[in-house]
């Protein structure tokens, strides 16, 4: 008998070591996927550019290349100041215009008189470049460099003797001052100038006058770990805009070889390209202020904590990083406005996303990999352990439920990039007795990446899920987070019908005053249309992104669209192309306007069709309605 029981449990041992230590393969990369220094990179999340130099003292932001050096006399200048107020900002690291398209360097270059050793400044023995770069090792941060490759003091810019002093420049900027995280390139290149006295107009061919690829094996060869900025990278790439926000569709993709500095349709680079074959994620560049070198007068200016704090959520919550620009002043200090605004920026980001709900928990799944590849590394708070589906799928449920319910209304997820950027769209419901619906924000939920923030209205509830709806391979997600950013969490989030400020439009067909009760910002007045169906003439092809619909408020009168199909098109005759489709949950009993959300795309006609419509009779009853840009 005791032989007996012995040999039982030996073979249960046997069987729960087997168990245990049966390996569980990762998934197969996704390409394009990025470097391990393009990962780290990203997760820096927000760092700072400081714009300084003879335009700060001169009052223009780009410089001809004639001003007199002496004129660079900043009286107070500390460097330690500017790292102190951006480690209180929440930045990781900070780009420094070494050289603007002046000309004029930060450094004492010896290739060049136009630099900081002509300048009263410390009798022409101070370097902008060296006090900043020992500021950064002092307080932790990590330090960067801007060198313009346009510039317009030399006289031999645009020939070929231009480019051994540039690279010379470059050269000394990456040997003598520690690491660089990244190397910024401006996309402006060419044009009018001092040029040495000359005074007149240089053209260059923007995708090969540089030789890049002789500038990307020097910074290789010195600064590996650095990332190299442009319009196309290859490191990161330009967003497309110096407003400081990515589309909420943003692929860190580009296609190889397409993209180059003064691209024409820059405009793609807001979404990344959802076919590229390259890893190059977004870099949103924008200034605290309405410019990038300081200007007394924007002092009353300079971008509130609000303000910022929407940019974060548009930039590093739509998969991108954010760089935000300090004009130091003309005593060589950050202002005082900027920093006090930017340190409560940072203040708010911390308190809206203090404790997370879900921290801990274990989601309902409904598939799982298994391994090392499970649920419960969404909320273990290491991005380096991730769930994972199986091979064959590429659609998942994650749910959360809460012992009570629970006020909602952000949410962090993040992909884990190292195997490639997967999900192309997701919906978020919360659980409202036994019914699923969709929390309300006011962009399209489609790609996640490294990181995607979401605001949403406020919700209570017991549960809340996402559903990812398509991918491009096995789902691979590092994390999830839930949060209750307060009672003022819906501020700037919940569209009115007073915040549509529609591009001007016609509704084809329509009686004209029955058609302006549709676009007067009174939910009064109502445009009833027969059929099922309205066509909207801008007058012109714009490039929308947003479709508002604000229904009949009187549910009596019925003409609510209970689903939609948005189609667009440039011919009256031919507006097929499908951008959207979907329901309006809940419109009946909470008749709120809706907000479409979608990829932008160039359209002059957009037609909305509604397939199903409250009453028996075809008839469409619009309040308001309204396409955004």
């Amino acid at each position: 008998m005791k032989l007996l029981t012995l040999s039982v449990a030996l073979s249960a041992t046997s069987l729960l070591f087997s168990c245990a230590s049966k390996h569980v393969e990762a998934p197969q990369p996704v390409y394009p996927i990025p470097e391990a220094k393009q990962v780290e990179w990203q997760k820096m999340e927000t760092y700072a550019f400081i714009h300084f130099g003879l335009n700060t003292f001169n009052d223009r932001e780009w410089g001809y290349g004639d001003t007199d050096p002496k004129v660079f006399n900043p009286k107070n200048l500390d460097c330690e100041q500017w790292a102190q107020t951006l480690v209180k900002a929440g930045m990781k690291g900070v780009i420094l215009t070494a050289k603007h398209h002046d000309g004029f360097c930060l450094w004492p270059f010896e290739g060049t008189e136009y630099s900081v050793k002509n300048s009263p400044w410390k009798d022409g023995k101070g370097n902008v470049v060296k006090e900043l770069a020992e500021a950064c090792r002092k307080y932790g941060l990590k330090f960067a460099v801007y060198l313009s490759p346009w510039d317009r003091h030399q006289a031999n810019y645009g020939t070929p003797e231009y480019l051994p002093y540039f690279y010379a420049q470059l050269r000394d900027l990456l040997t003598n001052y520690g690491d660089v995280f990244e190397v910024w390139f401006d996309g402006a290149n060419g044009g009018d100038g001092w040029y040495g006295g000359a005074k007149d107009m240089r053209t260059i061919d923007r995708k090969n006058y540089y030789n890049y690829p002789k500038i990307y094996e020097m910074l290789d060869s010195i600064q590996p770990q650095a990332i190299v900025f442009s319009d196309a990278g290859p490191g990161c790439r330009w967003v497309g805009n110096e407003k400081g926000f990515a589309g909420a569709t943003n692929w860190s993709f580009l296609r190889k070889g397409e993209v180059y500095p003064g691209y024409p349709r820059y405009y793609e680079l807001q979404y990344g390209h959802e076919d590229g074959n390259q890893w190059v994620a977004a870099e949103c560049d924008v200034s605290i202020r309405p410019g990038w070198f300081y200007h007394p007068e924007e002092d009353s200016l300079v971008k509130t904590p609000e303000q910022l704090v929407d940019l974060y959520y548009r930039s590093v919550g739509h998969n991108a990083t954010l760089l935000l620009n300090f004009p130091v002043d003309r005593n060589g200090l950050i202002h005082p406005i900027d920093s006090a605004n930017a340190v409560k920026f940072h203040e708010m980001i911390l308190q809206e996303l203090k404790t997370n709900l879900v921290a801990g928990m274990t989601p309902k799944v409904s598939n799982e990999r298994g391994g090392d590849f499970v649920a419960s590394a969404l909320t273990d708070d290491n991005f380096d352990t991730y769930w994972a589906t199986e091979d064959s799928v590429t659609t998942a449920d994650i749910e959360f439920t809460f012992p009570k319910a629970q006020r909602m209304n952000r949410m962090l997820l993040q992909e884990y990039i190292p195997l490639g950027q997967r999900v192309k769209s997701f919906v978020v419901e919360y659980k409202d007795g036994d019914q699923w619906l969709p929390v309300r924000m006011n962009e399209e939920t489609t790609t996640i990446g490294y990181k995607r923030l979401l605001r949403f209205e406020s919700v209570n509830s017991t549960a809340i899920r996402i559903r990812i709806t398509e991918a491009r391979g096995p789902l691979c997600l590092s994390s999830i987070g839930v949060y209750d950013a307060g009672e003022k969490a819906d501020e700037g989030v919940a569209a009115t019908t007073r915040k549509v400020e529609s591009l001007p439009f016609t509704l084809v067909g329509v009686n004209e005053e029955e058609a302006a009760k549709a676009s007067d910002k009174d939910d009064k007045t109502v445009c009833m249309v027969k059929g099922d169906k309205i066509l909207i003439d801008l007058g012109s092809e714009q490039m929308i992104s947003s479709f508002h619909y604000l229904p009949n408020q009187n549910r009596v009168e019925g003409g609510m669209a209970l689903t939609y199909e948005l189609r667009v098109g440039n011919e009256p005759t031919a507006v097929n192309k499908l951008v959207k489709s979907g329901e309006f949950s809940n419109i009946i009993n909470n008749p709120i306007l809706q907000s479409v959300y979608f990829t932008p795309v160039k359209a002059r006609y957009i037609e909305f069709r509604a397939p199903r419509v409250q009453g028996a009779e075809k008839v469409l009853g619009i309040a308001e309605v309204g396409v955004c840009k």
